[in-house]
């Protein structure tokens, strides 16, 4: 029993979805999965286990950034067996072509914090997704017809940034969307030896300054959700 999720042996799946916001994790429990049960409210990070299609998923809140998505993520890991750990989060867009509501595949994540620095004594470590996940995701979308994009994310410790502009470099750069989690996910996968991937949905633009209402964070984005439960499941 791990103390920021508190879980019994046994009650955890080894597919994770991970949502940031503990009220997105209750939609997709509640909406998808057959008789879902929460085995966990600690700090109100909720967490269900249920059945989709016949096999196990579980679905954890994690909160926001990096600190809170890697002790979420470890203790997955470590203490329960996770295996599959499928980020279902919101992402900013940094290039004008994109609209709110687009899925986004996260195939790598840049980021400008300096948690990897500090693990690897100063150099730079490149945080990928399981290509297995990429693959099968990006199949589900298209056997869904739901258009993807595919690319680079900047995973971010500042949400309100002191220079506004300074998102403009990573977009010169051909980055799709900043948001705060991919690259810790990916490099604990790594570490572990275990599968991981973002699916994003583009609730903000950094270009228009356009944004999603908190409801519809929550609840409406179902088509990143069920793409990530046919990869959960697969």
């Amino acid at each position: 029993m791990s103390i920021h999720i508190g879980a019994k042996a046994g009650q955890i799946a080894e597919a994770v979805l991970l949502p940031g916001d503990p009220l997105r994790a209750q939609f997709v429990a509640e909406t998808y999965l057959d008789s879902p049960e929460c085995y966990s409210r600690i700090r109100g990070m909720l967490g269900f286990t249920g059945h989709y299609k016949g096999k196990m998923v579980s679905v954890q809140g994690t909160g926001m950034g990096i600190p809170s998505v890697s002790i979420y993520a470890h203790e997955l890991i470590n203490e329960y067996g996770a295996k599959r750990l499928i980020r279902i989060g919101t992402c900013g867009a940094l290039q004008e072509s994109m609209k709110l509501g687009e899925v986004v595949l996260a195939q790598a994540a840049c980021t400008d914090s300096s948690v990897n620095r500090i693990r690897f004594q100063g150099c730079d470590f490149a945080p990928a997704a399981s290509f297995q996940l990429l693959l099968t995701a990006h199949g589900a979308a298209e056997k869904r017809g739901v258009s993807v994009r595919v690319g680079t994310v900047l995973t971010s410790d500042t949400f309100y940034a002191d220079e506004p502009d300074s998102w403009k470099i990573w977009a010169r750069y051909g980055v799709l969307a900043a948001e705060m989690e991919t690259a810790a996910l990916y490099t604990l996968a790594a570490g572990h030896n275990v599968q991981g991937l973002s699916i994003l949905t583009v609730s903000d633009s950094l270009v228009t300054g356009e944004t999603a209402s908190s409801e519809q964070r929550q609840q409406s984005y179902t088509d990143m959700m069920e793409i990530a439960l046919q990869v959960a499941t697969s």
